[in-house]
């Protein structure tokens, strides 16, 4: 559906995850190789669990709260904030728990294959909604203004990373979608994510 609002972003950092969660299964399936070593040691799943961690606590600490008090006589929108904001709740637990089972000699790869699948299924379950329903709404009450303004304080958080951040980010995007990206930031980040950020990136073994 058009936006007002540029959602850009919001979907690439959504197509990530969802690519993520992708590798994240294929490793968890394997017969042969024990997954809790595989993950304990994967670069891909501290970047992933990083990320998805500073996105909602972005959401939750600059996104919802201006959007309560803007919609605070509309019932429907603030139960929509209640869903998300309890979606986000309910995914916290999850990644604690893969973490818990990484560690724990004891907890076999059975147990860790039904953590990953329970998050996976959440954290789809998650995005499809927000992006069915949150977005209308994130573009239904915030101004163009208090959108870019959530755009520049959540880059604040990735600011120190960012050389790592924006070649995940794109990790796998087609041309299209890197350009899109790449032409919503600085002409010094597009020529550092060119020249620097992501040659080295491809040099890491993220998920192995």
């Amino acid at each position: 559906m058009p936006f007002t609002n540029d959602m850009t972003m919001m979907y690439t950092m959504h197509a990530a995850l969802r690519r993520d969660l992708d590798r994240i299964a294929r490793l968890t399936a394997r017969p042969n190789d024990d997954p809790r070593h595989i993950l304990r040691t994967a670069a891909g799943w501290q970047m992933f669990t990083s990320y998805l961690t500073i996105h909602h606590t972005a959401e939750d600490d600059l996104l919802w709260p201006p959007m309560r008090a803007a919609l605070a006589d509309d019932s429907d929108g603030v139960a929509l904030l209640d869903a998300m904001e309890a979606e986000h709740a309910a995914i916290d637990p999850l990644l604690a728990a893969i973490d818990a089972a990484l560690a724990d000699r004891e907890s076999g790869p059975h147990r860790l294959g039904e953590l990953t699948d329970a998050l996976a299924v959440a954290l789809r379950r998650h995005l499809d909604h927000e992006e069915a329903e949150g977005l209308a709404l994130i573009d239904a009450t915030l101004t163009e203004q208090q959108w870019r303004a959530f755009g520049v304080e959540g880059g604040k958080r990735v600011a120190a990373d960012v050389h790592r951040y924006l070649p995940w980010l794109l990790d796998g995007e087609s041309p299209e979608v890197t350009a899109t990206v790449l032409g919503l930031l600085p002409a010094s980040f597009q020529q550092a994510y060119r020249d620097e950020w992501q040659p080295a990136f491809t040099t890491l073994r993220l998920w192995t």
